[in-house]
């Protein structure tokens, strides 16, 4: 196979659809915009959600309950599997998973789950272990330790002054 021999696969190259070009093309007068209005318009957009000025249904209907997005602590997930990589006797900490690329992603800390095997003794400290996972590590003659979780304010909210009492 030579570089021109290289061809497109069936289906991928298509036409621009050219309006206006006349009753016969299937695009023309109108160019599909339907006849007249505020959407025929050169330059008109109206927003998602925007009926003519009617109350949109968003503001319409009732907002009820309470979402506990904001106040969750979410954990970056480690299986113990991945801590087999690092050498007998070792501190696995945040910055060591970070640094060994086995903990990617944002979150308010790490949790080390329970799936896999390890091998090593191994002394291993994160915001958070699964039962199965410390029982593991324990059993290899390692050891857990849980470190404090990092707070995070709420978007738009200042930290919170401690008051002193005079």
């Amino acid at each position: 196979m030579r570089l021109h021999d290289l061809k497109p696969r069936p289906g991928a190259k298509h036409r621009r659809k050219r309006l206006g070009q006349g009753e016969s093309s299937g695009h023309g007068k109108t160019s599909g915009r339907g006849g007249k209005g505020q959407s025929a318009r050169s330059g008109s957009s109206i927003r998602p959600g925007f009926e003519g000025g009617q109350m949109p249904l968003i503001r319409r209907i009732p907002k009820r309950g309470f979402n506990n997005y904001e106040h969750t602590t979410s954990y970056v997930g480690i299986n113990i599997r991945s801590l087999n990589k690092f050498e007998d006797g070792a501190r696995v900490d945040e910055d060591a998973l970070r640094a060994l690329g086995a903990s990617k992603g944002r979150g308010h800390g790490i949790k080390i789950l329970g799936t896999g095997e390890i091998t090593k003794k191994l002394t291993v400290a994160a915001h958070a272990f699964s039962d199965a996972a410390r029982k593991k590590i324990e059993a290899a003659g390692g050891s857990c330790e849980v470190v404090g979780v990092k707070v995070v304010q709420p978007k738009g909210k200042p930290a919170a002054k401690a008051k002193v009492k005079a």
